[in-house]
């Protein structure tokens, strides 16, 4: 049995190391177009994150100064969270039940999550705020109806009595 010579059958380690090194430059530059991506989204949601602060503080401002956050849907590494409210500028306050308050401002970037969290929680809150607001309205326009048809009663016959003088 005559043996043959080593012939490479594959390529040689010049040429590996030269895919390698592309497939490295190839993911490289979708490293960077991830990172232009990025950065165009987180300035899309800064602009989405103060247009909605924006339209938060309108719809709040007249019906309430602050809307109660459901305090086992937000995590803390700094305790157990007893009581939150978020307030219409966008601030939340913690308050832990060592007793220490935190005040945090969703508008801040670090703070995305939990402002994802918070808005999860309170929108379905609105429909309460809103139907709350519209029965105090109704009732001071049922008050109001009541007395002012007695007070024209009463001003028409002070009218005729005066008249008649």
């Amino acid at each position: 049995m005559t043996q043959q010579p080593n012939t490479p059958t594959t390529t040689t380690p010049a040429k590996a190391k030269q895919t390698s090194v592309q497939e490295l430059v190839d993911s490289l530059k979708g490293v960077a177009d991830d990172v232009g991506q990025i950065s165009e989204l987180t300035s899309e949601e800064k602009s989405l994150v103060a247009e909605f602060f924006k339209a938060l503080l309108n719809f709040m401002n007249p019906l309430s100064q602050g809307i109660s956050i459901t305090p086992a849907i937000i995590h803390s590494d700094n305790g157990i969270v007893q009581n939150a409210h978020i307030d219409p500028t966008g601030h939340l306050a913690l308050l832990f039940e060592d007793g220490h308050l935190e005040l945090k401002d969703l508008s801040e970037e670090k703070n995305r999550d939990l402002l994802i969290t918070v808005v999860q929680d309170v929108i379905p809150k609105f429909k309460q705020l809103t139907n709350q607001q519209k029965r105090k309205v109704e009732n001071r326009i049922k008050f109001l109806s009541a007395i002012t048809k007695d007070m024209q009663k009463i001003s028409g016959a002070l009218a005729s009595v005066s008249g008649s003088q």
